[in-house]
């Protein structure tokens, strides 16, 4: 054994030790999983060396084929896990095994309750890669040396998984990583060579270099008799010999590769633990040759909003990886869409740069853009359980693509899906399709609302004449809604109207009767809207009658042109400057208060009725108010009043 040299403890990061503790305590159900993740590194470790000799051959120190090694000690009770791929410093060492440098880490711990299915669903969509080796290790020994540096400069890492490590210098002759763990007592089921195999088979088979296992020396030995004869089988060698197919599954015929290898591959590039939900596999000719292999994760990973996080897909440049994360071949609503590419057409050299307005690139988004948007037609079309799976998990984010992809915005705003009033639930399982199909025969827009909750849409005033004559109306309550729909505002020649913004107008939906009863309203309360606009001066842009209404007696509508409450809590929320907006208020002169209203001849009275049917409106619509204790004071005098 390399003697270690200069051994010195370091402490793990808390949300490591946090990590560990869950890993020993064994959250997983399926523990073989450990060498599916090892494995699984080592071959990323054989891709980084591979990009990297591109421009320095000599990190190969004169050894190109990269593969990955599995051996067994039965003795000494451990399983070895060798690639003689990039290798670490020791500085990469200590950084890699000893933090877990991922953005929204602490978020994530924060997420776990300590219901052990529950976060063994959080742990495996979080990614646990090496620490993965402590479900079955009660300790792990790292020896590793970065590829191209001195044989002197290696490193062993070593921990029990209590909370530190320690690290030492060695020498170590070949470049790359092996890991050693040191199995616990009641899992030595993986000492047995045939269950290794039968592993790597199910798990990795798929990767696209070697993983090899050890077969022994079969000595020469009697065959069959022939001819009275026994003759002799020569004797076998001892070997390394390959246990899985070392071919990069995108490079196969998709006849040929089973579900099974298409679930496990996206769980190699994704360090998913769940299945996905769906996948396309497309080898692309012609102008701009290619192969993507394109999965939707049938859950939303815990960072999928975290700014920080870099997604994209995996890129390779004839069978070379080249880059994780290439954020430039699909647009950022789809940044759920996990899988690779592989170019013939690029340069072995590609940038991030030259990426982002090469022409081939360019080209290759907009096909893996539209395999990504058929993929989703055909689950929405086929499955309508399973579109609403993933609408519950990743709708938010779609609805950000008819800001960002106006030549696919029809496509994108198929594929939405709403809460509605022709259903008495807040799951939103109505698309802008459905809407029209129900519309009424002389409707000519798709109505909606937009609110800070779905029970806040519900009860909105703004539904009651909508109610009343039975038109359909969407509710949105998401943040994002009132963003999505400064962007969309048509939909196969239907344009989508919101109905607290500017003057309502139903057109042929409006009936003789209603209106006249409108008028007759308002000469009953002639004057109302006038001495109104005096008392609130310029909290409101402008007082008048409106039809919309039939069981409240007032409420507040935005401008034509100018900012909705939604919008501006938008704003507010992303710190952006909001000016100060005005509304126009409505009344309702049919209503029983409107009318009392009216009557009022005490001014100091008729300014504290006002104040209340406008602050009761703001709070409608708004959900707080800016002075609340005014509001509290008039409300307090006029019932004082009315005791008198």
């Amino acid at each position: 054994m390399t003697e270690a040299i200069h051994p010195e403890k370091h402490g793990f990061q808390t949300e490591v030790k946090q990590l560990l503790q869950l890993m020993i305590h064994s959250l997983y159900s399926n523990k073989e999983i450990f060498l599916r993740e090892l494995i699984s590194n080592a071959a990323d470790a054989a891709d980084k060396l591979r990009f990297r000799a591109l421009s320095q051959d000599s990190l190969y120190e004169g050894d190109g084929d990269l593969h990955v090694k599995l051996s067994i000690d039965k003795e000494a009770g451990t399983v070895t896990i060798a690639d003689n791929g990039i290798g670490m410093t020791k500085a990469e060492a200590i950084e890699h095994l000893g933090t877990i440098a991922k953005s929204g880490t602490k978020e994530f711990f924060g997420k776990l309750s300590g219901d052990q299915a529950k976060d063994s669903q959080l742990i495996g969509q979080f990614g646990v890669g090496f620490y993965s080796a402590f479900i079955v290790a009660d300790k792990v020994t790292v020896r590793t040396r970065a590829a191209g540096t001195d044989k002197n400069t290696g490193v062993e890492w070593q921990s029990e998984g209590e909370g530190e490590f320690t690290t030492a210098d060695i020498v170590k002759a070949e470049r790359g990583t092996e890991i050693i763990l040191h199995l616990r007592e009641e899992e030595k089921e993986f000492l047995d060579d045939w269950r290794l195999r039968s592993i790597v088979s199910k798990y990795s088979d798929h990767i696209s270099i070697p993983v090899k296992m050890y077969k022994a020396e079969v000595p020469e030995r009697d065959g069959p008799e022939v001819d009275g004869k026994k003759e002799k089988i020569p004797a076998v060698p001892a070997t390394w010999e390959a246990v899985n197919k070392a071919t990069a599954l995108w490079t196969r015929d998709k006849s040929e590769v089973s579900d099974e290898e298409y679930k496990e591959f996206y769980k190699h590039i994704s360090h998913d633990f769940a299945d996905p939900m769906t996948w396309a596999h497309n080898k692309v000719e012609g102008k701009t040759e290619y192969t993507s292999l394109l999965y939707i994760p049938s859950k939303a990973p815990y960072d999928l909003w975290n700014r920080e996080q870099k997604h994209g897909l995996k890129l390779y440049v004839q069978r070379v990886f080249i880059m994780d994360d290439a954020e430039q071949m699909l647009p950022n609503y789809l940044r759920f869409v996990k899988g690779l590419l592989d170019s013939n057409d690029l340069p072995l050299n590609v940038s991030r740069e030259i990426l982002q307005d090469n022409k081939v690139s360019q080209a290759m988004r907009q096909g893996c853009t539209k395999r990504v948007l058929q993929m989703l037609e055909k689950i929405a079309k086929n499955d309508a359980d399973k579109y609403q799976a993933f609408w519950g998990e990743f709708g938010n984010v779609l609805k950000e693509g008819p800001a960002e992809d106006h030549a696919n915005k029809d496509k994108i705003a198929g594929l939405m899906r709403f809460a509605s009033t022709h259903n008495d639930s807040d799951v939103q399982n109505v698309s802008l399709a459905d809407y029209i199909s129900r519309m009424q025969e002389k409707q000519e827009k798709i109505y909606y609302i937009t609110a800070d909750s779905y029970k806040a849409a519900k009860s909105s005033p703004h539904l009651e004449i909508f109610r009343k004559k039975g038109i359909e109306v969407l509710l949105m309550s998401d943040r994002i809604d009132e963003w999505l729909m400064s962007h969309l505002s048509d939909f196969e020649e239907k344009s989508l109207q919101s109905i607290t913004h500017g003057a309502l107008d139903l057109g042929d939906l409006d009936d003789e009767e209603s209106k006249n009863a409108l008028k007759e309203a308002e000469k009953q309360v002639s004057g109302l809207a006038e001495r109104v606009k005096a008392a609130l001066g310029d909290k409101v842009k402008d007082v008048k009658f409106t039809h919309r209404l039939t069981d409240s007696p007032a409420c507040i509508v935005a401008d034509e042109n100018g900012m909705t409450t939604q919008m501006i809590k938008l704003m507010q929320a992303a710190g952006q400057p909001v000016p100060d907006a005005q509304y126009h208020f409505e009344l309702n002169p049919e209503h029983q208060l409107v009318k009392l209203l009216a009557d009022v001849q005490d001014e100091e009275q008729f300014s504290q009725w006002t104040e209340v049917l406008f602050d009761q409106a703001a709070l409608s619509e708004q959900g707080s108010l800016k002075d609340p204790a005014s509001f509290v004071q008039n409300l307090n005098k006029l019932l004082i009043n009315l005791v008198k």
